[in-house]
């Protein structure tokens, strides 16, 4: 039962291809998060398809249990596009053509050098008694309305549209609004999250047990992904108690640190990726990459990274036997010896990149991402990570993964780029 004065929000993401795995729902992860520093707490979550009368159905669903629903997607120009119908039939509220809605959306496609389509004017049809909410970025406005108590808020699905839509035009809305859906202050919903690699699940369960007091306010989840396990923790107090709460998730963060240790790599939003660049700058390192099984994922990882020219020099996708000796160096004979997957491969490819390109240091994945290509003695999933600093030490390091091709990919390079991470922190 919900206590007084807690709002509830209910998240409806809308769109067929997350019903059949076309692509995953980020949006709501970051709904959640910005609901959550206003102290509106996400209970629910649905997805629905691009269905007018499913839609119909999951908003009168949400409004029984939630003060504010956001929906997500379904407001571009296609005719699968029914989030604004479904809306009008839900409430009643009739869909009428909007000036500003037109407007908006006219002179974001003029900078864009193009003009609406038939189809497109479709998106300036708002319903009755909404409030317009512009999109930034974006030419699919926004809109919200208040029916039976609860305020449905309707936002594009493009996460980059969606974002900004909620930073700028909504979460103001919603801090105005406070007072009229019936709210006490509430403190925020604090949610510190610590990314690990290379131990499983179990392990880090283990050690974080018995972490939290009994009768604490404080939530502790564990979520498992191709980048390791995610461990965050979760509280949301009034405002009466707000220093205490503040005081015991600090004391709970360290002790959290302390109990992951090395295999902690970041918090919060920090990824692999930037955490290894910081440290690259820090120590005025230049960093070539030469990749086998994993096709260039990692230099693709690296350079998403805004100002990565100043560590990364180059990458060289390496995949063939022939390519390792040309491109590397790497002697034909110590291929044929030890076999392309082997520590001993790796370092010389490490070895190889770091040499032609004049660099810092070096880093290589060599493996067997399947699904076939393994042995008994060296199986599917078997991966070698070398690195190179010109000591005359390189080194290497053996995984062993599961999963398909690509989480095997996926947990090839962010192997790589923590054995990397671990060297620059002097715990390789």
């Amino acid at each position: 039962m919900n206590q007084p004065n807690q709002c509830d929000a209910e998240i409806i993401a809308i769109g067929s291809e997350l019903l059949i795995g076309g692509r995953s729902d980020s949006n709501s992860l970051f709904l959640a998060d910005e609901l959550g520093k206003l102290g509106i707490a996400v209970r629910f979550k649905s997805v629905v398809g691009d269905d007018k009368q499913d839609i119909v159905i999951a908003i009168h669903t949400a409004v029984k249990r939630a003060q504010v629903i956001v929906l997500t997607g379904g407001l571009g120009p296609t005719v699968d596009d029914c989030t604004r119908e479904a809306v009008a039939s839900a409430t009643g509220h009739r869909l009428g053509r909007r000036k500003e809605a037109l407007d908006g959306m006219t002179a974001r496609l003029a900078q864009w050098g193009r003009i609406a389509s038939p189809a497109q004017l479709r998106q300036a049809m708002i319903p009755s008694g909404a409030t317009v909410l512009n999109n930034p970025v974006g030419s699919a406005p926004g809109f919200c309305l208040t029916w039976k108590k609860a305020l449905i808020l309707s936002l594009p699905g493009v996460p980059r549209e969606m974002e900004e839509m909620m930073r700028q035009e909504v979460l103001p809305l919603l801090r105005a609004q406070h007072e009229s859906l019936g709210l006490s202050p509430r403190a925020p919903i604090v949610r510190q999250v610590f990314h690990t690699f290379g131990l499983p699940e179990a392990d880090i369960d283990a050690k974080v047990k018995g972490l939290i007091p009994k009768g604490a306010s404080v939530d502790l989840g564990l979520l498992v992904s191709p980048m390791g396990v995610l461990v965050s923790l979760t509280t949301r107090g009034n405002q009466s108690a707000l220093v205490k709460s503040q005081i015991l998730m600090e004391k709970l963060t360290n002790e959290v640190r302390s109990r992951l240790g090395e295999w902690l790599f970041a918090e919060g939003r920090d990824t692999m990726e930037e955490v290894v660049g910081r440290e690259l700058i820090k120590r005025g390192l230049m960093l070539a990459v030469a990749e086998s099984c994993t096709g260039g994922l990692i230099g693709h990882r690296l350079t998403q990274v805004a100002g990565s020219s100043a560590y990364v020099d180059r990458g060289a996708v390496c995949y063939s036997n022939r390519a390792k000796t040309d491109m590397l160096g790497v002697p034909a004979d110590l291929i044929s010896l030890r076999g392309a997957v082997s520590g001993e491969v790796a370092a010389a490819m490490a070895c190889g990149i770091r040499e032609r390109s004049n660099v810092s240091v070096g880093l290589s994945v060599t493996g067997i991402a399947g699904p076939g290509g393994g042995t008994e003695t060296k199986p599917v999933g078997l991966v070698y990570v070398g690195l190179d600093d010109g000591t005359g030490r390189p080194i290497s390091r053996e995984f062993r993964f599961h999963g398909d091709r690509n989480v095997i990919k996926q947990r090839s390079s962010q192997a790589a780029l923590d054995v990397l991470r671990r060297w620059l922190l002097g715990n390789g």
